[in-house]
């Protein structure tokens, strides 16, 4: 009877305790590379390192979208989803966020065209970033989209960064910072959605476990780009060949 139950779908409640369960235990604001970050303990050279490397995963947002709409039977998730193209590529009247990333990297003092070309980034930056589009664009799409749900647990971070960063770095100002207020409102909406068609749709036991490991690959993503910066950049050292140094 136990195994019986077991086997058992979870009700749409329990899914969303499950998911966020998976946010609570594994969300990247643990890393203690954000608390070094967030508490003014890192040098200007060691911030440039982690927005040089983060520009690589916001500029994959699109792409990893534009592959998920492009195979979504779904009106609705279409075009719920396109507006997520251009709140990072940007529209007639917003610049988007990729653009206010690349403001950020330029207040803190790095050549924009170096940015772009991602020839300083980390290896494992790279890696851990194209194995994420390529999980949207092969994994099933309820999977895929669940992948998206750590904007839940966005929200409290970008308030951290925004209050931490102001307070204890004097090359961070309200321009550098824009990046993370406008995701306030944009990462609550964006996982609103999300969640909710997760709940409607991960119907079987399997679809959602399915979904639940999507979330934790989707944290592991993330820590691991912390990771590498952690141990390149504050272990002292350990910058690999090729990769950004600080001045």
């Amino acid at each position: 009877m136990s195994q019986r139950r077991n086997a058992e779908p979870m009700s749409p409640e329990a899914l969303e305790a499950a998911l966020r369960e998976v946010g609570a235990k594994r969300y990247h604001d643990l890393h203690p590379f954000h608390d070094l970050l967030h508490g003014g303990h890192l040098t200007k050279g060691q911030v440039q390192a982690w927005a040089l490397n983060r520009y690589c995963y916001q500029a994959a947002i699109p792409r990893k979208d534009a592959s998920l709409i492009g195979r979504c039977e779904d009106r609705e998730l279409r075009r719920e989803w396109l507006h997520r193209l251009t709140d990072h590529d940007g529209a007639e009247g917003d610049a988007g966020g990729i653009e206010r990333w690349l403001a950020l990297t330029d207040g803190l003092g790095l050549d924009r065209a170096y940015v772009i070309s991602q020839a300083g980034a980390l290896a494992t930056t790279r890696f851990a970033v194209e194995a994420y589009v390529h999980f949207v664009r092969e994994r099933p799409l309820l999977e895929a989209v669940a992948s998206s749900l750590t904007e839940l647990f966005a929200p409290s971070i970008h308030k951290r960064r925004i209050s931490g960063m102001l307070a204890n770095y004097d090359f961070i100002d309200e321009k550098v910072i824009a990046y993370f207020r406008r995701r306030l409102e944009q990462a609550t909406r964006d996982a609103d959605f999300a969640l909710a068609y997760v709940k409607k749709n991960a119907i079987t036991l399997e679809q959602q476990r399915g979904a639940i490991a999507a979330l934790t690959f989707k944290t592991d993503v993330l820590w691991a780009q912390l990771d590498a910066l952690h141990y390149s950049y504050v272990s002292p050292g350990n910058i690999p060949p090729g990769a950004f140094r600080p001045e």
